[in-house]
């Protein structure tokens, strides 16, 4: 049995988060509720705020998790950013949208993720 998108989404996000720190970034918020609209993480890489999008999915099959990104959604994303700069006031910090994609068909069943820095304009 295939696991709900939800359930899915939420395994996507605890592998992207625990890649992250893996690699050094700090994890400030997940599931960030904001304008109607979630930031999945917000993580700090030394001192840049970075907004991550993850997209996860059970096979390659039907493509790569990160041909699901398409133009709205790099406008929302960078318009969820802008309100929690606004909202958390950090206009005078260094800001970027990554990417982060979690594909759960790998080898032995390990998930594979693949990180995108600075994957679309930020705001």
């Amino acid at each position: 049995m295939r696991p709900s998108r939800d359930t899915l989404g939420h395994r996507g996000e605890a592998e992207a988060a625990g890649y992250l720190r893996s690699i050094g970034y700090r994890i400030v918020a997940t599931r960030e509720r904001i304008l109607r609209g979630d930031i999945d993480l917000v993580a700090l890489d030394g001192r840049t705020v970075v907004f991550v999008e993850v997209r996860s999915r059970s096979s390659t099959a039907h493509g790569h998790p990160a041909e699901t990104i398409g133009y709205h959604k790099q406008r929302r994303v960078a318009q969820l950013a802008t309100a929690y700069i606004r909202r958390h006031h950090l206009e005078d910090c260094s800001v970027r949208i990554d990417v982060v994609t979690v594909t759960f068909d790998g080898p032995e069943g390990r998930p594979q993720v693949e990180h995108f820095q600075n994957a679309f304009e930020s705001p």
